[in-house]
């Protein structure tokens, strides 16, 4: 089961995925991955989850803060 920030995390980072209008492969190959990583990390089921190098790397390419895909304070 995914920690309470993994699952909050997992969820902006969806959540901005699709306001941006890209697909899990176009997202997944920007990032290096494949697009079972970034499904298996969205779903709130599955116990993979994106680290900090991901976050990062996801924020440059949504043109985001990373304080846009953690919780302000802590869960």
């Amino acid at each position: 089961m995914k920690s309470k920030i993994e699952l909050y995390t997992s969820d902006k980072v969806k959540q901005y995925r699709l306001k941006a209008e890209m697909s899990l492969q176009y997202f997944a190959d920007c990032l290096n991955v494949t697009p079972q990583f970034i499904h298996d990390c969205e779903n709130p089921q599955k116990q993979q989850a994106f680290n900090f190098d991901h976050v990062n790397e996801i924020a440059k390419l949504l043109k985001l803060s990373i304080w846009e895909l953690v919780p302000q304070y802590p869960l």
